[in-house]
Formats: C-alpha cells, structure tokens, sequence
C-alpha cells in the first residue's frame, strides 16, 4: 500500500461559463490583493483568500458550495413532489372537474390563474410566496386518458419547467384516489441548485396545502355545484 492519495477527483458541477467568471475574477482579486498588501494588509489578505477559491473553483470546475446545494454534476436539478390522496366523488366528477384547467385556481392557492388557450394548450400564472413576484408560462396537455390519467408539460423555454401527472382510481366506497406527480426544474447551472435547495420545502409545502384544499372543495361541494363549475 503506497503512500499516494486515491481518493476519487471532486465531482465536475460547474459549466464553461462559469469557470472562465470564476477564473477572470479571481485573477482580479488576487493581483489587487498583492498590489495593495502593505496599504491595506487586511483587506488584501481577504481579497487574496477569495480569489484563491474563485481560481481553485474555475480550474478544477468544482464548487463545494454547489455541491451542498444539491448539485454534483452538471445534470439539471429536479424538485419531484408526489401525493396520493382521497375524496369522495366519483371518478368521473373528479376527472371532469380537474380536466378544466382554469378550475384548478379555485383549490391551487399559489395559482393566480390559469388561461385555457384551445383543448391542449394553457397559460398558468404563479404566484411566489410573500407576493414577492409573478411568474407565468404556457403548458400543454401531453397524456389524457379519459375518467384515468391527465399529464402536462411547459412549453420550451418557459421561466421554469414544469410537468405533471394527475392518476385517477375508484375506491371501494364510491370515491377516488388521486395519485398526484408535480415536477419543477430550476434554470440550469449552480444557481439553478441552490434554488432546488431552496424551493423544495416551499413548494412540497404549497403542493400539500393544494391538495388539502382540493380534497375539502370537493368532499364538502355538492354534487349540482361541481357539475355546474365544469
């Protein structure tokens, strides 16, 4: 057993773009931090430090604190949800109402809207926590199975990608188990990770918050109200 380090090489997490900013601005750091060592000895020591990780993280194209983001490659982050869930409506009730997309508003707190464009096609508009902004995009319908199954997706080159898949089932007492699948993509790149890591918890938490209303919307609905709003 020889003495050499045979650990594996940090993983690759950061693109081209960003090693060559990285690279760039830790050159900048580093010769201000020399030319200025003996004016301002602190100050430069720091700019020195800083600029040694900026030119480590663009060289080996690996960032520790991507890394703890989520991020280990340069693989697109993905927040999966899924939630399975009861009501007591029948199938058929479920799916209509579910499948008339600007329905979904009414039990979607974090939606402000959603437009139907023609029998494929819709424009959501999002609502992030706080009101700090808005964000909208254009989906499509990819799978609908009638009374059984609706999938969706963004349209290239939305704000964030989206898709979603909604499973319809009889229970044994009349009603329907709903298995709900909602994934979120964030922009590419360490940012991207560091809002996965972020966004998570708040969207898991705005999707379980739907999902109860919708379960109380429709359990508590009459049956004439449902068929009226579809």
């Amino acid at each position: 057993m020889n003495g050499y380090n045979t650990s594996a090489p940090a993983e690759i997490n950061l693109n081209w773009p960003e090693r060559y900013l990285s690279v760039a601005a830790g050159v900048k750091l580093s010769f201000s931090g020399i030319r200025n060592i003996f004016k301002h000895p602190f100050a430069s020591l720091l700019k020195l430090g800083a600029g040694g990780y900026l030119l480590n993280r663009g060289i080996t194209g690996h960032c520790e604190l991507y890394s703890q983001a989520g991020k280990h490659s340069l693989s697109p982050v993905n927040i999966n949800i899924k939630s399975s869930f009861t009501v007591s409506k029948p199938r058929n009730v479920v799916y209509n109402f579910w499948r008339k997309l600007d329905n979904l508003p009414l039990f979607m707190n974090h939606l402000e809207s959603v437009e139907v464009i023609d029998d494929g096609r819709s424009h959501w508009v999002l609502k992030l926590p706080t009101g700090v902004a808005k964000v909208s995009w254009d989906a499509e319908i990819v799978m609908d199975v009638p009374y059984e199954m609706i999938g969706w997706s963004s349209l290239p080159d939305s704000i964030i990608d989206n898709a979603g898949k909604v499973r319809f089932r009889d229970t044994d007492d009349g009603g329907t188990l709903i298995d709900l699948v909602v994934t979120y993509q964030p922009p590419a790149g360490g940012l991207g990770a560091s809002m996965a890591h972020i966004l998570n918890p708040v969207f898991k938490n705005m999707v379980d918050t739907d999902v109860q209303n919708f379960k109380q919307y429709m359990d508590l609905a009459d049956m004439e109200e449902v068929v009226i709003i579809v």
